[in-house]
């Protein structure tokens, strides 16, 4: 009889992603479903970003460079520059997303059996990437409490050993809405220079800071330059998700060539993805102004709306474009699923993300949930008030 292999029986089903044939199933019985499951903007895409595709006139497609288009390499080197990022396009590759720039990195920088601490709950595909590369996650817990916060750089350093290799941060964070002080990325930088490790950052949600102070990238760290390594992506900043383009990028020529031969391995990040990115980078200041203060409105609505409902808490989040909120319920992926095979107020419900599927140690996150304010602000609202008559019906509502 003919098997799988073992790593495929390992690989968890995605939090975000799993729940989905119910939603479907949902949507056939005439419910309408509001997804704030799945981080996938309604925020159109930069006019800038579509017109070498509506002006495409190639009459061929053919393999780009491996590392990227030249052109596109130096403007990303441009606009790195112009956020105080001190890069060359040589030192920038292009990647299948963000996610095979992670995915890279990970083989790149560790052996099958060492370890990479994270601070959970964390994107939940990084769990992927650790099978995948057969490197352990050594996870730092945060809470709900203090906001997800980091916890002492000394506590850090506690979970350090031998296997250690590196430190994976992502600031603004996805599931909770994180965003790192300053002070806290260069105590991680004194860190990871003291104990010679990685430090790979994921900045993808760079543009999504809803503090007075900008962002502070681990690019900024100094004397770190040979320990970063910065994992980028065109998703969210310009609302371009399908596009499917990312890069990484490092000071360190070792890791750089190393990441060339993958690169190579795999021929080259698309080519039409790669065509609009470039033209995204000539995207004015004002749609990213338009954007955020449309993010923070609605950041603002639903974590109000949150904290009304009794029972359930969010804190505020500073950054990107989720919160992970606690609710009145023991199992929230059963509660989940209930809202989408059982339940509907007004012939409308809402699909979330689990968050259980967000943490590496077992048992965390059982009764929170990841939301995404990625929806107009009268959908957040009518999607709030389906949780919240959800959850004055659940049969297992805890409080």
């Amino acid at each position: 009889m003919l098997g799988i292999s073992e790593l495929s029986k390992k690989m968890p089903a995605s939090p975000i992603r799993k729940l989905v044939p119910y939603a479907e199933a949902a949507k056939k019985r005439g419910v309408k479903v509001y997804h704030l499951n799945i981080g996938q903007p309604d925020v159109e895409s930069p006019k800038e970003a579509l017109e070498p595709i509506k002006n495409f006139d190639l009459k061929l497609i053919s393999y780009p460079h491996s590392a990227g288009i030249e052109s596109y390499r130096k403007g990303l080197a441009k606009y790195y520059q112009g956020v105080n990022i001190d890069l060359s396009y040589e030192q920038i590759i292009v990647t299948i997303g963000g996610s095979e720039a992670l995915h890279m990195a990970l083989n790149v920088c560790c052996n099958p059996g060492d370890e990479v601490i994270v601070f959970e709950p964390f994107y939940t595909n990084y769990n992927t990437f650790a099978l995948m590369t057969g490197v352990k996650f050594v996870p730092v817990t945060t809470t709900i409490e203090d906001g997800f916060a980091l916890p002492p750089m000394s506590e850090v350093e506690k979970y350090i050993t031998p296997k250690t290799k590196a430190i994976l941060i992502n600031s603004p964070g996805n599931p909770t809405g994180t965003l790192y002080t300053k002070e806290d990325i260069l105590k991680l930088g004194e860190i990871v220079i003291k104990h010679n490790l990685f430090l790979m950052s994921d900045e993808v949600y760079r543009e999504f800071c809803y503090t007075d102070e900008p962002h502070f990238s681990c690019m900024h760290i100094p004397g770190a330059e040979q320990h970063v390594i910065l994992i980028d992506s065109v998703s969210k900043r310009y609302s371009m998700c399908g596009a499917r383009v990312g890069c990484i990028a490092s000071h360190n020529k070792d890791v750089m060539g190393a990441v060339m031969r993958f690169a190579q391995a795999r021929l080259c990040g698309p080519a039409i993805g790669q065509m609009a990115s470039e033209g995204a980078l000539n995207t004015p200041q004002s749609y990213f102004d338009s954007v955020k203060e449309e993010y923070i409105s609605r950041r603002d609505l639903m974590i109000e709306r949150l904290n009304k409902i009794e029972g359930v808490y969010s804190p505020m989040p500073k950054g990107a474009f989720y919160t992970t909120a606690r609710l009145p319920v023991d199992d929230a992926e059963k509660f989940a699923q209930w809202m989408l095979e059982e339940f509907s107020h007004e012939g409308q419900t809402v699909m979330v993300a689990p968050a259980a599927g967000f943490y590496a140690t077992p048992g965390k996150g059982t009764n929170e949930v990841r939301i995404a304010y990625v929806l107009k602000k009268e959908d957040i609202a009518n999607a709030m008030d389906c949780l919240e008559q959800a959850l004055k019906v659940y049969p297992g509502r805890t409080v």
